[in-house]
């Protein structure tokens, strides 16, 4: 048997009702703050990424897919989606668009060949957002508060900001210097890949798994103890714009993010959830002011997060958050004959287009076996298609929760369906929140 490819997943089910219900809500937000939808190439050149990303990262080193085309070109499957959308950027010329700053944001693939763990797989699907166009601190607070109301709109209640800075090129460089100093007289002491990082790259040490708890690491050079007057001017105000925005928020100076391309503002934010392991981030990101100068574009400011979308499924599950997952269908439709079955294809057809979730027999199972099918599917109605009652235009209805029978003209059955099914009082729920929602209720219509 041919089976799936390790660290990839199988998404369906009431699963895949999960997904694209956070989805929606990623969609819904966005639309709201005025983001756009940007799609880029699941593969593209490894210069691309190796070259942005940072050949001292462990994505660049351990973890990218490549491969190379019929053509002798040397491709990657894409790690993460900020680098595509600068290379977009740059290529389209989207910085000569008057309306500025370009605000976009992606849903996709991104393939990392690392061990699969819980929350961690090779094939992984990611959301994001990222601004190019400004360097206001308002924007960076914005970012930040974009993701927390995504997180808190889908139910998360104990979400963590964790921020930190980088400062500027000269803030950073006087601090890879400290870090240069501090680590050289015990870099035998460090993992062999840290011994790498330390001539290439000594803000990767601080990023390190292995050596985490080491007391060397605990005990480092801080960002901020480095940063020149610009940068902790900058830093000052992303934190009053945050608190203006009533997102709560803890400076936390360990945080470094493990792509090369970050300058100022690096964030990280935690879902508090039980169950959840140690490594309990959702999602992070932060400023790159240079990456598309160094891709070939001009010198543009940018700042963006990424959230991986299996990680906050598997939090909303272990938070058990109630969502509005549709899991039955308005109307089943049953026959017997061959001439009811050709009605119930044309029925459905009618039904589904005006907005009701219809589904039917399709495997010539008895009559009683159909309704035991329209139980498991939860269907909310049940229509008895019958020859006698076809010939006058008649159909029979059945509530599939009361029993209740009725045979109603098909002339009127779609306002028959559309009034009972709006009501607003059939099917309520009792485990509705009734309120006790923080004001973002996940309840069904029906619930209100």
């Amino acid at each position: 048997m041919i089976q799936r490819p390790k660290g990839c997943n199988d998404i369906y089910g009431r699963e895949a009702k999960i997904w694209k219900y956070v989805e929606s809500i990623i969609d819904a937000t966005m639309e709201k703050y005025n983001y756009t939808y940007i799609r880029t190439p699941i593969f593209e050149s490894t210069e691309l990424f190796h070259r942005s990303i940072g050949e001292s990262t462990d994505i660049v080193t351990k973890e990218t897919y490549d491969f190379v085309d019929r053509g002798g070109r040397n491709m990657t499957l894409r790690p993460e989606g900020t680098a595509g959308v600068c290379r977009s950027y740059v290529e389209n010329k989207m910085y000569g668009d008057p309306n500025q700053p370009v605000k976009v944001y992606y849903n996709g693939t991104m393939y990392r060949y690392e061990r699969p763990q819980s929350g961690r797989d090779r094939e992984l699907t990611q959301f994001g957002v990222e601004v190019l166009g400004s360097d206001d601190p308002f924007i960076d607070a914005e970012v930040i508060s974009l993701a927390v109301n995504i997180y808190k709109m889908l139910g998360l209640k104990e979400i963590k900001v964790n921020i930190n800075t980088l400062g500027d090129k000269e803030s950073r460089d006087m601090y890879r210097k400290a870090l240069i100093d501090y680590f050289k007289p015990h870099i035998g002491e460090l993992c062999e890949d840290c011994q790498t990082r330390f001539e290439k790259n000594p803000l990767r040490i601080l990023d390190c798994k292995v050596d985490s708890n080491n007391e060397l690491l605990k005990n480092a050079p801080k960002t901020i103890d480095y940063l020149n007057d610009e940068s902790r001017e900058r830093f000052e105000a992303v934190k009053d714009y945050l608190d203006i925005m009533q997102v709560s928020y803890e400076v936390n100076p360990n945080i470094v993010r493990g792509l090369d391309y970050y300058n100022h503002t690096v964030f990280e934010i935690e879902a508090k959830v039980k169950g959840f392991g140690s490594n309990n981030v959702i999602g992070a990101g932060g400023r790159y002011n240079h990456l598309c100068s160094d891709i070939g574009g001009p010198e543009t400011p940018c700042i963006g997060f990424a959230s991986g979308i299996g990680r906050l499924v598997m939090a909303l599950e272990l938070e058990q958050v109630k969502l509005p997952i549709v899991e039955d269908v308005d109307l089943f439709l049953m026959y017997v004959n061959d001439e009811e079955k050709k009605y119930a294809a044309y029925l459905a057809q009618e039904l589904r287009m005006a907005g009701f979730i219809v589904d039917t027999e399709y495997t010539n199972r008895s009559l009683k076996a159909q309704f035991r099918q329209a139980d498991r599917l939860h269907a909310k109605y049940i229509a008895v298609l019958n020859s006698a009652d076809l010939d006058n235009n008649e159909v029979k209805i059945k509530n599939n929760k009361t029993k209740e029978e009725e045979i109603i003209s098909l002339d009127v059955l779609i306002y028959y369906l559309d009034e009972k099914l709006n009501t607003g009082l059939e099917g309520v729920d009792d485990d509705c929140c009734h309120g006790e929602c923080d004001g973002h209720c996940h309840c069904t219509d029906e619930d209100i």
